[in-house]
Parts: C-alpha cells; sequence; structure tokens
C-alpha cells in the first residue's frame, strides 16, 4: 500500500482537520478492513463531495508512518483489524486515546508493532492529534489473500456510516459521544 492521495485528499490535506488512516493489508483477507473502509469512505466522498478538510489514507501501520500522518491534526481516526480471543468477528470496538495516560497491554493490532507503540512513540514526542479514536474490527481470517470475510465484510458500510457522521459533528465543532452503539 502506498497510501498515495486522491485528487481531493491533495487539496483538503493541507487544512489538517481531520486524518481517517485505514491501516492493514488488503492481501490478508480480514487485516483489509482499514483500507476497504476507506475505500468506502473515498467513493462517498467522491460521489457527495468530500467533506472541507478531511482527508483519507490508507497505511501499513509502521509506527512512524501513522505519525506522519496523524501528526498536527485535529481529529484523527485509525481503522484496524484487531484480535481477541475469544472472538467475535466484525465486532467494531471505538476507543478514544487522547486522555489515555499510557497505551496499556498488548497490541491489538494484526501487525508486529502495532499502534500502541505508535500512540506512545507519539506522546513521548508530543506529535500526537488533538483527538486519536481508533475503531478496531475483529477479524476471522488474516490467512494470504483477496476479500473479507462475511462478517467482516458487512462491518465495513455501517463503520463508514458511524465514522462519517464522526466527522460531521467534528467538522460542526459538536462534542463525540462518549459511546457509539453499532
Amino acid at each position: 500500500m502506498d497510501g498515495g492521495l486522491s485528487d481531493w485528499e491533495r487539496t483538503t490535506a493541507a487544512s489538517g482537520r481531520v486524518t481517517v488512516i485505514g491501516v492493514g493489508n488488503e492481501f490478508r483477507r480480514d487485516d483489509g478492513v482499514g483500507p476497504a473502509v476507506v475505500g468506502r469512505l473515498g467513493r462517498r466522498a467522491a460521489r457527495d463531495g468530500p467533506p472541507p478538510g478531511a482527508r483519507l489514507v490508507c497505511c501499513d501501520g509502521e509506527p512512524g508512518r501513522l505519525i506522519g500522518l496523524w501528526e498536527g491534526v485535529e481529529l484523527a481516526v485509525v481503522v484496524d483489524a484487531a484480535h481477541a480471543h475469544p472472538g467475535c468477528p466484525g465486532r467494531v470496538h471505538r476507543l478514544e486515546l487522547d486522555g489515555c495516560p499510557a497505551w496499556r497491554g498488548e497490541s491489538a493490532s494484526s501487525h508486529g508493532l502495532g499502534l500502541g507503540e505508535a500512540v506512545e512513540l507519539a506522546r513521548a514526542l508530543d506529535r500526537l492529534p488533538r483527538r486519536l479514536v481508533v475503531y478496531a474490527v475483529e477479524g476471522a481470517d488474516g490467512s494470504l489473500g483477496t476479500g473479507l470475510s462475511p462478517a467482516v465484510a458487512a462491518a465495513v458500510g455501517p463503520l463508514a456510516e458511524r465514522i462519517g457522521r464522526e466527522i460531521a459533528r467534528h467538522l460542526a465543532g459538536e462534542a463525540a459521544p462518549w459511546s457509539v452503539r453499532r
């Protein structure tokens, strides 16, 4: 994944208000949920017009790249696959990390070095965004190949809608709810 920007992303990236980052590898089945959600949001933006000041990017999850993508933005939304034991494929977890004193526990990411390490490194370097929201989607299949499992694929549309509403609330200056129901 090259994380390249579309034409509308290039025109809005300079404002630095909102960045949505789809983390994952679309060639590892459910690990591709982040890019799938960003793709869905991109198709919606192409149809309806993008929100001003928002950009959509994909990333492999390498901590330095994540920090570079969210540095200086008001709201960073990260979508990534997660492992849970026992798991419920397609279940979405919403975490708001900007107020946390430190990332706790093992990385829930499906990547070796993951989001937890990126958050802690960004915190140490004073490069966290003002608000950092993570949507972690429980996966069922991380094997080689393309295509999401049915339960994870079913979560993509509703999650893209949730993120779209969260961005709209943020851009309108409204506070995000403490909990978002699926």
